[in-house]
């Protein structure tokens, strides 16, 4: 009798991506919220009814996930791994070839750029200053085979065992008197302090479960708002200020 293979389909995942205005929907919910059929439809450049053509197939992959509220349905990525691999494919993707005509295109790509949520933690030139500081700090330590290195230049990486961040005894005193509960993230099943090679800077940004509390502290804190493009947030007044005193975070970064 034929044994069913369980190896992951990776040519069937890679084909629904290729599309790309499902790549644009599906870069359009990396920050984790839901968003409308129409904002997706927007987003991809497409009419709504292509629009929920593409939606049904990324839903039927179990990509995205559709939730109905009253008579509207929004969409969500099924989980934050599909962001994982998205930001992976955009370290190795060629730049792309479409000019930038409009100085609406401009400013959101400048604004992406700057800071802007990778599923549900901070990334972008923001994000990556701050994993930055936070291991000149000595908030997290930073392994690279096994040995400390905690006060090097992260240089442009790919994902990879050999490189573990860790957070240190003071770090966690510190996590703890900024507002994050330590003992819960220790004990999720999501791995605590994880990193992501942002895509834009080719550095190390904050994920896992510590990146993601301490990003929704900065929402909670009025640190950061939403801007009016999906992924794009902004740093308030009050965050510029705050990110340098508790983190050494500073413009210049």
């Amino acid at each position: 009798m034929e044994q069913p293979n369980h190896e992951p389909d990776i040519a069937r995942a890679a084909q629904l991506i290729a599309s790309a205005s499902r790549a644009r929907m599906l870069k359009a919910l990396s920050d984790g919220r839901r968003l409308a059929a129409s904002v997706l439809a927007e987003e991809a450049g497409v009419s709504p009814a292509t629009a929920s053509v593409h939606l049904g197939r990324l839903t039927e992959a179990g990509l995205v996930v559709v939730e109905d509220v009253g008579r509207h349905r929004y969409y969500r990525l099924a989980g934050p791994e599909i962001t994982t691999a998205l930001e992976a494919l955009a370290v190795i993707a060629p730049a792309t070839d479409e000019p930038v005509t409009s100085l609406r295109a401009s400013s959101r790509a400048k604004a992406l750029r700057r800071a802007r949520t990778c599923y549900d933690h901070l990334a972008g030139v923001v994000g990556v200053a701050l994993m930055r500081s936070l291991v000149r700090q000595d908030w997290l330590t930073r392994r690279v085979g096994g040995t400390a290195g905690a006060h090097g230049t992260d240089r442009p990486a790919s994902y990879g065992r050999a490189l573990e961040y860790r957070m240190t005894a003071p770090g966690r005193e510190r996590f703890e008197a900024f507002g994050i509960d330590v003992d819960q993230l220790l004990s999720a099943r999501r791995p605590a302090v994880r990193y992501c090679v942002d895509w834009s800077e080719q550095r190390h940004h904050l994920a896992g479960a510590l990146g993601s509390a301490l990003t929704q502290r900065f929402f909670d804190l009025n640190w950061l708002r939403y801007g009016s493009a999906p992924r794009v947030v902004h740093l308030t007044d009050a965050g510029r200020r705050g990110l340098s005193t508790a983190f050494g975070v500073l413009p210049a970064d």
